[in-house]
């Protein structure tokens, strides 16, 4: 049987023979370097990612070009908005762009409903990441209907565990749905108020 990495993902391990032999015939490797976009808003995907190695970002953008993001795919994770369309054939409502070399492997449509379908084990698992997803999503918009963009920017900051971010302030108006001249005035702001520390393609908390 051809050796699939797919150990990171929780239904793994309890997948039956059966199953795993259908895998480990239909899976194809799959490989990107980063930055390269994996599918566009409004594509239909023709298979699913199951992503074993590197980072993915899934973002909207509306016709002004302005881009927010909806979640950071790691290893180990299902995309939604890859899911949702594959299985469906409806249009992603976002686009999914390579953060660093990824790896994986791809599982066209077709074997992925019959996967779903010969796998219990695989269905629950589906219907968690669904459940991860809409909390982390109905977080995003409570977030923007609620919070200042200074506390958002702050808390994304925060959020990269350690005090000296290198970023731009185009990454973080495109993480947060904003325009880089409003990301730049607020960062003055807080470096006003002793909050942080702007230099040079990094930035770094007090």
């Amino acid at each position: 049987m051809k050796t699939i990495n797919l150990q990171k993902y929780p239904f793994y391990d309890k997948l039956d023979e059966k199953t795993l032999l259908f895998l480990a015939d239909k899976l194809k490797p799959f490989s990107v370097k980063k930055g390269n976009i994996l599918f566009y808003q409004d594509d239909i995907c023709e298979s699913i990612l199951f992503l074993t190695s590197g980072t993915v970002r899934l973002y909207i953008h509306s016709s002004g070009a302005e881009e927010i993001t909806l979640y950071h795919l790691k290893e180990g994770e299902q995309c939604i908005v890859n899911t949702a369309s594959t299985m469906s054939q409806t249009k992603a409502i976002g686009s999914a762009v390579t953060v660093s070399d990824i790896q994986g492997y791809l599982l066209g449509v077709a074997y992925v409903k019959e996967l779903a379908h010969m796998s219990d084990t695989y269905q629950s698992y589906l219907f968690s990441i669904y459940t991860l997803r809409m909390g982390s999503l109905a977080k995003l918009v409570n977030d923007l209907r609620f919070k200042h963009l200074d506390e958002r920017i702050l808390e994304w900051l925060q959020a990269q565990k350690t005090t000296a971010i290198e970023t731009t302030h185009e990454a973080i108006a495109n993480e947060l749905g904003t325009t880089r001249v409003v990301v730049s005035r607020v960062l003055k702001e807080l470096e006003k108020n002793s909050k942080l520390i702007l230099t040079r393609g990094s930035i770094e908390l007090i």
